[in-house]
């Protein structure tokens, strides 16, 4: 089964790439290494503020998981496929949460969790889950990644 095939047996799909708000790249690449431009939730109230005071646990799970499939669909776009990615290197998340919230980890569960629901053990990998006093435009998560592709694949 290929790695799209599922993440519709999941019952998700891949968002449209975005473009950079900035003067950034969405990836840069170092041999066969993507290195992943932060990615935010979609900018709706829900998930906006911080845990766990003004958005929930879960909720900003939810938002860790949209984020993963925005970053996924950078790493589609980059390669073509995501059967080319070999590894998922490693994941760093960040959380806008109150000085006092230590569940860090536990948001960014929905990231990590869906990259092994997807990859299997190609999608287990090393992690920083951290709290943070903001995010930009007010988002509860910020997400970036480092993921294996084939080296093949790669333009140069």
């Amino acid at each position: 089964m290929s790695i799209e095939a599922r993440i519709a047996e999941l019952g998700y799909t891949l968002p449209e790439v975005p473009a950079p708000a900035g003067s950034y790249l969405n990836y840069t690449r170092s041999g066969n290494l993507l290195f992943l431009a932060g990615g935010i939730p979609p900018v709706e109230d829900k998930y906006q503020g911080k845990v766990p005071t003004d958005t929930t646990i879960e909720t900003a799970q939810d938002a860790a998981r949209l984020i993963t499939l925005n970053r996924l669909a950078v790493v589609k776009d980059a390669v073509g496929s995501l059967d080319k990615v070999k590894k998922i290197v490693t994941v760093n998340g960040f959380v806008s949460s109150e000085p006092d919230f230590y569940a860090h980890p536990a948001v960014i569960n929905g990231c990590s969790d869906l990259l092994v629901e997807i990859f299997g053990d190609k999608g287990r990998h090393s992690r920083t889950a951290c709290g943070v006093a903001a995010l930009p435009l007010n988002v509860s998560v910020e997400i970036n990644m480092v993921v294996e592709v084939e080296e093949s694949i790669l333009a140069q």
